[in-house]
């Protein structure tokens, strides 16, 4: 299967993919934090990739739509009509980004409000805990869009070792600091979520894109998949994490350079 990594803007990059090649569009956009998202503490001394940030922060909310806006206008014409939409974003944002869909693409095209809940984080003396992301999953066209329902574990006693579907509660760990998956850059997606969503919104050989891609972990999990995909980032920290992880030997190995020639 094919994979594509590009350093550069996803506003800029849009344009260069095929029209209607793409099956799955997974965005997990900076969230508006307010914050510098940084390497954890001490991911160097476990051999992952260090010194690695990105500011999460725009001017206001509204700032913040604009700036998907213009990117899924421009993306739009590269997905194929049976295409899904998936934007990874939490409470700060989650209900605009559904505004804005409905906007973009009608209210008829939503799927799901899918829920990733998750253990780590801390926790505040002034409201239940904030123990989940948010996905806003919409189609193109509702009667021709791709699903595959995902199986998880069953968990009654009855049905001990078999399997249900999926709800739109993914109870998947995120990742601690030990494990092995791990890179370093900050905010990485497990792999088993991105595993679950590709496998139930993009067909077998379909295409994935993932614009805003960090440390390329969409990619990894459409390569494991079967799928082509594609990534975009502006952080040159994020293509060589990426590109660490999906070309490994070709990573490790320095370029050779050419020799200078009489003439040069």
């Amino acid at each position: 299967m094919s994979v594509r990594i590009d350093h550069g803007d996803w506003l800029d990059l849009a344009p260069s993919l095929d029209q209607a090649s793409i099956d799955f569009l997974y965005a997990d956009p900076p969230f508006n934090t307010g914050k510098t998202r940084r390497t954890p503490p001490n991911a160097a001394r476990a051999g992952r990739d260090a010194n690695t940030q990105y500011a999460d922060r725009f001017e206001s909310s509204a700032d913040y739509i604009r700036f998907l806006r213009e990117r899924l206008a421009a993306t739009l014409p590269a997905l194929r009509p049976t295409a899904n939409i998936a934007i990874h974003v939490d409470w700060r944002t989650s209900h605009l980004v559904r505004l804005l869909l409905d906007d973009m693409l009608g209210p008829d095209r939503f799927v799901n409000h899918l829920i990733w809940t998750y253990g780590l984080g801390g926790s505040s003396p002034r409201c239940f805990a904030r123990k989940h992301d948010d996905i806003i999953v919409y189609c193109l066209d509702p009667r021709r869009a791709y699903f595959l329902a995902p199986r998880v574990p069953a968990t009654s006693r009855r049905l001990a070792g078999t399997t249900k579907k999926a709800t739109d509660v993914l109870d998947i760990p995120a990742l601690n600091n030990m494990a092995r998956e791990r890179t370093g850059y900050p905010t990485q997606k497990p792999l088993a979520l991105l595993e679950l969503l590709i496998d139930a919104f993009c067909p077998p050989g379909g295409a994935v894109v993932d614009p805003v891609m960090g440390s390329g972990t969409t990619l990894v999990a459409a390569q494991r998949l079967g799928r082509h995909a594609v990534g975009f980032d502006t952080n040159a920290r994020a293509i060589t994490v990426a590109r660490g992880r999906l070309f490994p030997v070709a990573a490790a190995t320095p370029r050779r350079q050419r020799p200078e020639s009489a003439g040069d």
